[in-house]
């Protein structure tokens, strides 16, 4: 097995969330997003490309090709007519019944061993509704300096394998951030799913879905062994924000309280230092072949097709009383 291999882990059974993609215009983002998904992401995940209706001719081309290789378990759906990012992902959400779902921006970039340490962070506390990874634009969770799009690390293995010998202690976070998060099904559903009357951006409403799961006693937790590397932050729709500032008055005193005194500090100097105590990856290990891959079911080579008829269902995967 390659140290890739090793650190991207292993997932099964009832374990193993579905991996949510809301497919986007840029061609060349999309292209490096399942790169890094494919190399990064044990073999046989489900995955879901959700395209409502953004990608051009380029962009399909790469989906098409990707989805002819990929040892996942992948599906690709495009709507005729956009409807919007948020009820779009509202609905490939409630498609998803109540199974674990890890949302993934379309510009960002797993690294291993990311699915694997989002899963057993999850599935270490019942009360926990959602898990975020580092990220070097990941706002409140972002590493080496919180609150600033750092440059994307120049060993992304390396910081990967020390990400994975961080101590789990799950800190809480103010809410859920976009460049990554897995949801857990249950939690979602009885939070009501997303606000797609209220808000136009992912960005919005995924801070609105933390804030009322954590009302309802759920916690929006930092999974200190998860990275994701992003170009850049997400943001807002317009009026978005002042829309969160109505419904949740305290939420701009509670992310600036949180950058001011930067309760990771802690846990962001660990990963430093676990990362100069890692030991460079063996060059060119990738060359070997993964048993597990080689080991992976056939791949379902999906034509696009409608979102209106919802494609999966099932229970919370994860073995854990939900508060």
């Amino acid at each position: 097995m390659t140290a890739r291999a090793a650190a991207a882990g292993a997932i099964t059974g009832v374990d193993a969330p579905i991996v949510i993609v809301p497919v986007g215009a840029d061609d060349a983002a999309l292209d490096a997003c399942l790169a890094a998904l494919e190399s990064s992401t044990p073999a046989g995940t489900r995955v879901w490309l959700a395209d409502d209706a953004q990608a051009g001719p380029r962009g399909y081309a790469i989906i098409e090709h990707w989805l002819a290789n990929t040892a996942l378990r992948a599906d690709y759906t495009r709507r005729q007519r956009s409807i919007g990012e948020v009820a779009h992902l509202h609905e490939a959400l409630g498609a998803c019944g109540e199974f674990n779902v890890a949302v993934l921006a379309v510009d960002a970039q797993p690294l291993p061993g990311w699915l694997g340490q989002l899963t057993a962070c999850l599935c270490s506390d019942g009360a926990i509704a959602t898990a975020t990874p580092w990220s070097n634009a990941g706002e409140a969770a972002a590493w080496p300096r919180i609150g600033e799009i750092n440059p994307a690390p120049s060993d992304p293995d390396r910081l990967a394998h020390a990400a994975t010998r961080m101590p789990a202690t799950r800190p809480e976070l103010p809410a859920a951030i976009g460049h990554a998060v897995l949801l857990r099904g249950s939690a979602h559903r009885r939070a009501g799913g997303l606000d797609l009357a209220s808000y136009g951006s992912w960005y919005a409403a995924l801070i609105d879905l933390s804030l009322r799961l954590s009302g309802l006693g759920w916690r929006n937790v930092l999974c200190e062994s998860a990275f994701v590397v992003r170009a850049g932050e997400g943001a807002p729709g317009d009026g978005d924000m002042d829309r969160i500032g109505v419904r949740w008055p305290g939420w701009h005193a509670r992310l600036a309280n949180f950058l001011m005194h930067d309760p990771l500090r802690v846990a962001r100097g660990q990963l430093t230092a676990l990362l100069d105590t890692v030991e460079p990856l063996p060059p060119q290990a990738d060359l070997f072949p993964d048993s597990a891959v080689a080991a992976a079911p056939s791949v379902r080579r999906a034509r696009p097709r409608d979102l209106d008829t919802p494609v999966l269902a099932g229970a919370d995967d994860c073995d854990e009383s939900n508060p």
